[in-house]
Parts: C-alpha cells; sequence; structure tokens
C-alpha cells in the first residue's frame, strides 16, 4: 500500500501519518529534512520526540531505497525537504532555473521516489508519504519560490498518480480523496 498524505503547513499531516502508524514497531522514518541550523534542529528534535522510539530512522535526500530493509512500514517525511535538498543541490547558486534544469529536478526527484516505492513493493511493504500542498495559496513574489511551487506541485500529482489512496489533511482533519 502505497499512501501519499498533503497539506497545507502545520494541517497536521505528519501527525497523521504517524498515528496511522502508531502501534506498529516496525517502521523505518524517512527524515529527508538537513539540519542546516538551529530552527531545524528543533524541528528535528520535536519529531523524534513524538513518535515512537522504537522506529528506525533514515536520513537522507539520495539512494533512498538503501533505507528498506527488513521492516514493514516506512515514512518518507516529506517530499517537500526532500525536492527542496535536491533543487538546492542541482541549482546552487543559479538566478533563473530554466525548464531543463527544472525538469532535471523533478527527474532526480522522481528517480528516488519510484526507486523507493518499487523496492517497497518487491517486499511488501507499505509506504506512507508526506507533501506540503504549496498551490493553494498565493503566488510567491520571489521567483526561484514561484519555480519551487510549481516543481512542487507536479511532483505531488505524479506521486498521488502512482499511490493508492491520498489523503489531504485540514485543520488537523485527513479527508481521503483517492
Amino acid at each position: 500500500m502505497i499512501r501519499l498524505i498533503s497539506g497545507g503547513v502545520r494541517s497536521g499531516k505528519s501527525t497523521f501519518a504517524e498515528k496511522l502508524l502508531e502501534n506498529k514497531n516496525d517502521v523505518v522514518y524517512i527524515a529527508t529534512m538537513r539540519a542546516i541550523d538551529d530552527e531545524m534542529d528543533e524541528r528535528i528534535n520535536l519529531h523524534k520526540k513524538r513518535r515512537n522510539a522504537t522506529w528506525r530512522t533514515f536520513e537522507g535526500t539520495y539512494n533512498l531505497v538503501d533505507a528498506v530493509g527488513s521492516e514493514k512500514y516506512y515514512l518518507l517525511d516529506c517530499l517537500t525537504n526532500l525536492i527542496s535538498n535536491i533543487m538546492f543541490d542541482v541549482t546552487k547558486d543559479l538566478e533563473i532555473i530554466d525548464y531543463i534544469k527544472q525538469k532535471e529536478i523533478e527527474d532526480k526527484v522522481m528517480k528516488e521516489l519510484v526507486g523507493l516505492i518499487k523496492r517497497i513493493r518487491e517486499i511488501d511493504g507499505d509506504l506512507i508519504m508526506v507533501t506540503n500542498e504549496v498551490g493553494m495559496s498565493v503566488v510567491p513574489e520571489n521567483y526561484i519560490a514561484r519555480v519551487f511551487r510549481d516543481i512542487q506541485g507536479r511532483v505531488n500529482q505524479m506521486a498521488a498518480a502512482i499511490s493508492d489512496e491520498v489523503y489531504l489533511v485540514f485543520l488537523g482533519i485527513p479527508l481521503k480523496i483517492k
């Protein structure tokens, strides 16, 4: 089973995803956030405190397939950070990210996701992916932010298409939409 959980910032997406697995001990938490400053460190620590201490954690952006072991359940939190990390790695200090570079970013993200999903399906495992819905807000003033929003939207569509179930979390309330 592949599930995608989307919603706005602080909508309760991760909490809902973790709740789906709360009684499971054979879980791998695939953490994509990079600890680049004190705020990120604090966010990471809050997530760690909230989740089951028996869960194994895999931290990374690349080679996500390496997270797959003997466990049955996998939680990727989150696609938004995965995309952001890959986008930064590909573009570094570019001020203009043309469509060729955007496609390169999307292809790298999808290569990671498809590889992970394929491996999880091979072991008859379950995967929950968390992602932010970034297209229901104000159009960003910043060009790079608009490019990110567009990439995020396209990746979310692809992830939803290959998922068995899709949920939208709004105000802490999960709504099954697929």
